[in-house]
């Protein structure tokens, strides 16, 4: 959990400012600084207002500022998180699959195939770090590429980072994008290796069952918790992962 801003600010230097500037610096100083670190949730309103002596408007027009500039993002019911912010500049990004297919001039489309409560057993409950039993959603998503299936997303997510991830409407929006906005990622680890399909996938890939895929395993951090695990196939014949530095 971040530190309380400091007592005994530098009030020489800040105290021309408005209150909501001086807030707004002392959040980036906080950043700047590494005491508040991507995905860390900053203190509360009112604490910041009882810090500085103003009240609860001031402090939101420094948040909604803060996050209008993508200093911070705001998650309605849970808080205010440091945003990502070098994460553009990294090797390998986190891409929305709808807006990939866009770029390339052409139709994403989607297709629910299952949206279920569920619970950990040992492989997942290693996975996510929580116990045996742990409640967690799972969803199964088709993607298409101008009518052309080209992944099967299947996708365990964490309750307590997204917790109304199943209300989500799959076919205008995709899981990518709504967690990275409720959910402000810290860190990401995946592989991507050759695999055998189930008949299951195999089919809502309109493929044959003895071609391989290429498998994106994914597992994404937000909030100090594993947010997201996720395996997604693709067709070897259809697809293929490409990148430079």
């Amino acid at each position: 959990m971040p530190r309380a801003p400091a007592e005994g600010l530098d009030e020489a230097a800040d105290g021309a400012l408005p209150a909501f500037e001086r807030i707004k610096r002392h959040v980036l100083a906080q950043i700047q600084s590494g005491a508040w670190q991507e995905g860390d949730a900053i203190p509360g309103e009112e604490h910041l207002a009882k810090s500085f002596g103003v009240s609860r408007m001031t402090v939101g027009r420094a948040l909604r500022e803060l996050s209008n500039d993508r200093i911070v993002v705001r998650v309605q019911g849970s808080g205010t998180f440091v945003a990502q912010q070098k994460y553009q500049a990294t090797l390998v990004e986190i891409r929305n699959i709808a807006e990939e297919v866009k770029m390339r001039g052409h139709v994403h489309t989607s297709e629910l195939h299952l949206a279920e409560r569920c619970k950990a057993d040992t492989a997942l409950a290693t996975q996510f770090e929580v116990k045996l039993g742990h409640p967690l959603f799972h969803t199964i998503v088709v993607h298409f590429e101008d009518g052309v299936a080209i992944q099967v997303e299947d996708r365990h997510v964490n309750p307590f980072v997204a917790p109304d991830y199943l209300n989500q409407d799959f076919r205008t929006h995709t899981a990518n994008e709504y967690l990275m906005r409720v959910a402000p990622l810290q860190g990401v680890r995946f592989v991507i290796e050759a695999g055998q399909p189930t008949p299951a996938t195999a089919e809502m890939l309109h493929m044959p069952a003895q071609e391989p895929c290429l498998v994106l395993r994914r597992r994404t951090y937000s909030q100090g918790h594993v947010a997201s695990v996720a395996a997604m196939w693709h067709p070897a014949s259809r697809y293929r992962f490409a990148g430079s530095f």
